[in-house]
């Protein structure tokens, strides 16, 4: 109430967004394993996936065949989408994050519904997840990483 309001001048100046703000749906598509959880969870119904099974010969000899879920189709209707979040948080593979990204309108409501193609385009504007907190213990998963990466020497 004290200080004048403030017009912004959108679109001619972007507007400062806080950390983590939604915006659009960005898909990492090679941690996607086509699960169809985010399909069944979204209250709206705006996400299709469709899929195909590949086989992938044993590594090893007597080994058994592995098969595989390959992604075909990813589309999300943002005309429909109620930006909830709740795909994000079920995915167990983390294939979805939020960019911070606002701009995306179209003049044809058809334009609306992203591909994977165009999902996968709005990885680059992911921000890194926040630090761990000092003195935080590293997750496993991170930690066989770094052992992965960094052998440790063995003594002779």
């Amino acid at each position: 109430m004290l200080k004048r309001s403030v017009t912004a001048h959108y679109p001619d100046v972007e507007p400062d967004l806080p950390p983590r703000s939604r915006g659009v749906i960005a898909l990492q598509e090679e941690n996607c394993t086509s699960c169809m959880l985010c399909a069944r969870e979204c209250p709206s119904w705006c996400i299709e996936i469709d899929s195909h099974k590949e086989t992938i010969p044993a590594t090893t000899e007597g080994g058994k065949d592995r098969s595989i879920n390959v992604l075909d189709r990813f589309d999300i209707d943002y005309s429909i989408c109620m930006y909830c979040s709740i795909c994000i948080e079920v995915c167990p593979f983390d294939a979805l994050h939020w960019s911070p990204e606002f701009a995306y309108a179209e003049g044809d409501i058809t334009d609306l519904t992203h591909d994977m193609n165009r999902l996968r385009e709005w990885m680059w504007t992911v921000p890194a997840p926040p630090a761990l907190d000092e003195g935080a213990e590293k997750s496993k998963e991170l930690a066989a990483y770094e052992a992965k990466l960094n052998p440790p020497e063995v003594a002779e």
